[in-house]
């Protein structure tokens, strides 16, 4: 089980390989990656049961579906820093016939990708299906689905949401990454999302608040989530982050929610974040 200090290390070497991978092929979406690198660091290195070898068919480990699949340099790092696939593959990031392709998908094999994702919505919906075939297996794990926050104004949310909490799902637990921008802009001038915190609960949710970027809040807010499975409700977790964190330049904006930056921005950028682990 990996500390803070090392958790630290490793999101640290993430963000790395987040910028190198989109800088690499002048395309990709790292604000939101950027973001969400400290909760899915902590969420594989100390939290997930997982197992790397990988099985399409997850019994007996924790699942995460990617459901805001625009942010797969973040999850491809964090698979192969986990061991799923090797770190040099990140190379290949959206190259012809590559299996790191720009939304995770399924056709090529790459182990840790379940589903295909990207298509906004749909994310949640397939983990009440996991969850709920793992309750009627009496499997005993637990299933984990990141959301955009910008995503959660599609419809097909909302119909899992009811879905989920009718049929009492209390191994999923989802998860917001609440950085008030999208692509179009901040997420209350496209279209506000109002009290999040209202709308879960009214739904039949139990309703969590996370700093996304303080390692402690977010093992301690996980594991009190996991420790409320099989209590009858599925959970959400309303999760604060800061879009671009770690990169001055990118902090807090939706200008870079999928834009690439050049040559001498990536160098701005990696000296900003420190290399722990090796560079691929």
């Amino acid at each position: 089980m990996n500390d803070i200090p090392q958790l630290k290390r490793i999101a640290s070497q993430v963000r790395r390989d987040i910028i190198r991978q989109v800088s690499a092929c002048a395309s990709g979406h790292p604000g939101g990656s950027l973001g969400c690198a400290d909760f899915l660091t902590a969420l594989y290195f100390r939290i997930m049961d997982h197992d790397p070898s990988f099985n399409m068919n997850p019994q007996n480990e924790d699942v995460f579906f990617l459901s805001n699949g625009h942010i797969s340099p973040l999850w491809y790092s964090v698979l192969a820093r986990s061991g799923y696939f090797p770190v040099e593959e990140l190379k290949t990031f959206r190259n012809i016939d590559s299996r790191l392709q720009g939304h995770p998908a399924t056709h090529e094999g790459l182990p840790g990708i379940r589903v295909a994702s990207g298509s906004l919505g749909q994310g949640l919906s397939v983990g009440s299906g996991v969850a709920l075939a793992k309750k009627l297996n009496k499997d005993g794990k637990t299933v984990y689905v990141l959301m955009g926050d910008g995503e959660l104004q599609e419809g097909q949310i909302w119909e899992a949401a009811m879905f989920a909490a009718h049929h009492k799902i209390d191994n999923l637990i989802g998860i917001v990454d609440w950085n008030g921008q999208q692509i179009d802009g901040p997420n209350d001038k496209v279209i506000s999302l109002g009290d999040l915190h209202g709308k879960w609960e009214s739904f039949g949710w139990h309703v969590h608040h996370m700093n996304g970027h303080n390692f402690k809040d977010i093992i301690n807010t996980l594991e009190i989530a996991k420790a409320h499975t099989g209590d009858g409700k599925p959970q959400v977790i309303l999760m604060k982050t800061v879009m671009g964190k770690g990169v001055d330049y990118m902090e807090g904006t939706h200008k870079w929610h999928g834009k690439a930056p050049d040559e001498g921005l990536t160098k701005k950028a990696l000296k900003q974040l420190k290399e722990t682990l090796g560079d691929y």
